[in-house]
């Protein structure tokens, strides 16, 4: 009977000490996922939605991501397109280590405010100045 009682305990400080390596490292990805999307959240402003972070079927966070309007090209007020632009690209590169993903998101920005740019430089000069 002692032996059944030994093996017992022993299965049983096992399984505690699995689920508490579980729940570090759940603790441990969720901090680093929430860290590295709240950066993008904060730098978006306006044009980032809210964090969401993503589990595996153990409920371990492998991933997030935050919403983030990507500016279309207002030939009419291109500055908000490039000031839109130039957030979009803060928010990207915001993270102490921005992915991949980040990088190809940025250059889109990058993208869309050369293009705000030059409708910029094509309209210069053809506005009426009504101080001249």
């Amino acid at each position: 009977m002692a032996g059944i009682n030994l093996f017992y305990n022993f299965s049983d400080a096992y399984e505690k000490q699995k689920q508490k390596q579980k729940q570090d490292l759940i603790k441990r990805n969720y901090d680093e996922i929430y860290s590295h999307e709240l950066a993008h959240k904060t730098a978006g402003g306006s044009l980032a939605g809210s964090v969401v972070i993503e589990r595996n079927s153990d409920g371990i966070p492998v991933a997030g991501h935050v919403p983030i309007k990507m500016p279309a090209l207002d030939k009419n007020n291109p500055e908000k397109t490039i000031n839109d632009a130039n957030t979009v690209i803060r928010a990207a590169m915001a993270p102490v280590n921005p992915s991949s993903q980040d990088y190809n998101f940025a250059n889109q920005a990058r993208a869309i405010k050369l293009q705000a740019q030059a409708v910029k430089t094509e309209n210069t000069g053809k506005k009426l100045d009504i101080k001249a």
